[in-house]
């Protein structure tokens, strides 16, 4: 990791990461947890034990918050507070609907990300009071629906917790794994194109063996260049 320029003027500098950093901390930290808790790591993780993770790490995690005072479309928000843990405030419409439960799943790893790798901008830039006063939802990341698993890499803030969500729902090795198996099991010697039917197949299988959404397998198998979006290239493995 190191410390660019931030263009959002929302902290003089900002902490760029690597998709490899992200990937190797993700799942340390995911599979020490799980291991520490049950003894053993298992996928998909239960949404109890992605609630658990934040716990951990946030001074309080609120699963039935009323957000849509930041409007309809916010589903997640994440306070953070100098010299404490952050708040974390994921919407009742999510926890309280069965039908809802990928979402759920998705914006707690999204929260965590912020939590995580955000948390200490804050103590060493924390807004001063005039700032504050401007705008009373600077010390906040106000998390929409659509920019939950991915985002344009501009919003460095929100792209980076996408990577997290997936990173830590799907971790590399095991995503990496669960291809290489697809492929030996199929006879297929390179990446697969996301819209051929051996790339739905394996969207769907990623979809099974983790509990995540069409869009967070797709955006995961695509992002480790596991999938591509157009013609296949030559041999993976």
């Amino acid at each position: 990791m190191r410390y660019i320029p931030d263009q959002t003027h929302r902290f003089p500098s900002r902490p760029h990461y690597q998709p490899a950093e992200l990937d190797l901390d993700c799942e340390t930290v995911i599979t020490s947890f799980l291991r520490g808790l049950h003894g053993e790591v298992k996928f998909p993780i239960t949404t109890e034990d992605l609630t658990k993770l934040i716990e951990r790490h946030a001074q309080d995690l609120d699963l039935h918050a009323d957000l849509s005072g930041y409007g309809e479309d916010v589903e997640g928000v994440t306070e953070f507070v100098r010299g404490a843990k952050p708040v974390v405030a994921i919407s009742a419409k999510l926890y309280e609907n069965s039908r809802q439960e990928n979402r759920l799943r998705t914006t707690l790893t999204h929260e965590f990300g912020h939590v995580r790798f955000h948390a200490c901008l804050w103590d060493l830039e924390p807004p001063n009071r005039e700032l504050l006063a401007r705008n009373p939802n600077i010390d906040k990341i106000i998390c929409k629906r659509d920019n939950i698993v991915d985002t344009a890499q501009s919003d460095w803030m929100e792209w980076q917790a996408g990577y997290v969500c997936g990173a830590i729902l799907m971790p590399k090795s095991v995503v990496v794994s669960r291809c290489r198996e697809f492929s030996e099991a199929k006879g297929l010697f390179g990446v697969l194109g996301q819209d051929t039917k051996n790339g739905r197949e394996l969207v769907a299988r990623i979809m099974a063996d983790f509990q995540v959404s069409e869009q967070a397998a797709r955006v995961r198998l695509l992002k480790l260049g596991l999938m591509v979006p157009g013609t296949p290239s030559p041999s993976l493995f």
